[in-house]
C-alpha cells in the first residue's frame, strides 16, 4: 500500500518544521514532501503527486494563490485537497482564495489542534485518511485512533491547554484595556505600536526596537502568558493609507520588563521568519522612518 504524501510549502523554515512536526506527531504513517516557495513546489507535482497540498500565501517567485490557481488547471490536481496556511485572514482574501478552488483555510498562527483538525477533515474528504491509519504503527492504533500528541516542544508545553473549538477573540472589554496607555511614567516608551497574533488571542504591543532580524516588543501581562517558540503574527500598521503588515514569526525569548516577579508588562523578542522581499522592504522602510506609527503616542 502506497504512502499517504502531504507536501508542505512555505517560504519559513521555522513553518515548515512547525506544520512537519504537527504531521509526524498525530499521522505517524504519512510522508512529507517540502517546497520553499510556491516555483519549487511546481516543478514538485509536475514529477510527482501528492495527496494533500499545506502550502502559504505569500512567498517569492511564486505565491500560494497563483500555485493554486495553476493546480486548479492541470488535470491531476483539479481535486487534490488543497489548505491555505496564511497570516491573510481578510474577507477579500478568503473569498479570493475560495474562487481560485481551495479546500480549506488555517490562519496564522495557528494551534496544532488547529492544524490535525484542518487536515483530517482535507484526508478524510478525499478517502485517504484509513489508508494513513492502516499505514501508522501498530502501537500508534492500539488506543482506537490516531495519536494526539501536542507540539510541546515548539509552544512551551502548553499546547494540550487549547480546547477542541477555535480560540476565540479577548472581549472588546479586554482589548482595549490592553491598548489603552498606562499612568504617565509607568508605561513603557517606544517606536510604535502594533498587534500580536498568538494562537489563544491578540496582544496590543509597543514596538520598542525593530530590525530585519527581530522586534523587541513590550506587552501587557495577562493571565495566559505567551509562550517561547510559539509562532505569531505582528500586524503593523503604517502610512496614510493605513496599510497593514502582516510579519509572520515566533517568540524567540519572554522576559519581565520590570525588575520584579508581578511586573505588570512583558518584554518579548520577536524574530521574523519571512523570506518574502516585499516583506523585507517594508521592513527597510519602517526601520528607516522610525516606525512612527500615526496612531502611537509618546510614553504610551
Amino acid at each position: 500500500m502506497s504512502k499517504v504524501s502531504v507536501l508542505v510549502v512555505d517560504d519559513a523554515t521555522f513553518i515548515r518544521d512547525l506544520v512537519k512536526k504537527g504531521l509526524r506527531d498525530n499521522f505517524p504513517g504519512v510522508q512529507i514532501e517540502e517546497a520553499i516557495n510556491g516555483r519549487k513546489a511546481q516543478q514538485m507535482l509536475s514529477r510527482q503527486v501528492v495527496d494533500l497540498i499545506l502550502c502559504d500565501w505569500e512567498m517569492p517567485e511564486m505565491s500560494g494563490l497563483e500555485l493554486l490557481t495553476w493546480c486548479r488547471e492541470q488535470d491531476d490536481l483539479k481535486t487534490t485537497p488543497f489548505i491555505m496556511v496564511t497570516s491573510r485572514g481578510d474577507k477579500e482574501n478568503v473569498v479570493q482564495a475560495i474562487q481560485a478552488g481551495v479546500s480549506d483555510y488555517i490562519g496564522k498562527p495557528f494551534s496544532n489542534e488547529q492544524l490535525v483538525t484542518k487536515v483530517k477533515k482535507a484526508l478524510s474528504r478525499a478517502g485517504k485518511l484509513q489508508a494513513l491509519a492502516a499505514s501508522a504503527p501498530p502501537k500508534m492504533l492500539s488506543t482506537g485512533g490516531l495519536a494526539n500528541d501536542s507540539l510541546a516542544a515548539l509552544t512551551g508545553g502548553k499546547a494540550e491547554v487549547v480546547k477542541p473549538s477555535a480560540p476565540t477573540p479577548a472581549p472588546a472589554a479586554s482589548a482595549a484595556q490592553s491598548a489603552a496607555p498606562a499612568p504617565a511614567g509607568k508605561a513603557p516608551a517606544g517606536r510604535g505600536q502594533g498587534q500580536l497574533r498568538l494562537p489563544f488571542g491578540s496582544m496590543a504591543c509597543v514596538i520598542k526596537a525593530l530590525s530585519l532580524k527581530e522586534a523587541l516588543l513590550v506587552v501587557r501581562r495577562t493571565e495566559q502568558l505567551p509562550q517561547v517558540l510559539e509562532s505569531a503574527v505582528l500586524d503593523l500598521e503604517q502610512g496614510e493609507a493605513a496599510e497593514t503588515a502582516r510579519l509572520n514569526g515566533y517568540l524567540h525569548a519572554v522576559a519581565a520588563f520590570e525588575p520584579k516577579p508581578d511586573s505588570e508588562w512583558l518584554q518579548l523578542t520577536f524574530r521574523f521568519v519571512d523570506r518574502d522581499p516585499q516583506k523585507l522592504d517594508y521592513l527597510s522602510r519602517l526601520i528607516a522612518r522610525g516606525t512612527a506609527q500615526k496612531h502611537f503616542v509618546p510614553g504610551a
